[in-house]
């Protein structure tokens, strides 16, 4: 009974008269607009002349480059153990000296452990090729 005093329910969404409804509502929208392509300034108003834009070639000046703010920049650009020439820092001195301390030798089997396969590993590698496989062809 409960289901009775609901009413009756919405028709489904008809996607041709909904598109009819914002194609008319663009044309209404674009009878009361006007589109303003020229603009000027406030001649009330005092202007107050800027810097030009810095990736601008034409208000960039006569090209001259500031070479103390390049060596700075260039300087702020490079790493820490470029910069300076002993750690500054408690969480520098981690990683500071990255140069291996013994040289790494790949025919010396107690540091080097290449990857090797056994009949069940390789077993086990084309198991898991197939059942990926057909889980890409069986969703279709």
């Amino acid at each position: 009974m409960a289901a009775e005093g609901k009413g009756k329910e919405k028709d489904p969404v008809n996607i041709v008269h909904q598109n009819a409804i914002f194609c008319e509502t663009v044309h209404k929208e674009q009878r009361h607009q006007k589109l303003y392509t020229n603009f000027g300034t406030n001649p009330y108003k005092k202007m107050h002349a800027l810097s030009g834009k810095p990736n601008s070639i034409h208000d960039s000046g006569d090209g001259e480059e500031d070479s103390e703010f390049l060596k700075v920049y260039r300087r702020s650009q490079q790493l820490p153990k470029e910069k300076y020439p002993v750690p500054q820092t408690e969480a520098q001195e981690i990683g500071w000296d990255t140069n291996p301390l013994v040289a790494t030798r790949r025919d010396d089997t107690r540091l080097h452990h290449p990857r090797n396969h056994s009949e069940i590993t390789k077993f086990m590698d084309a198991f898991w090729k197939q059942k990926e496989q057909q889980s890409l062809h069986g969703s279709d």
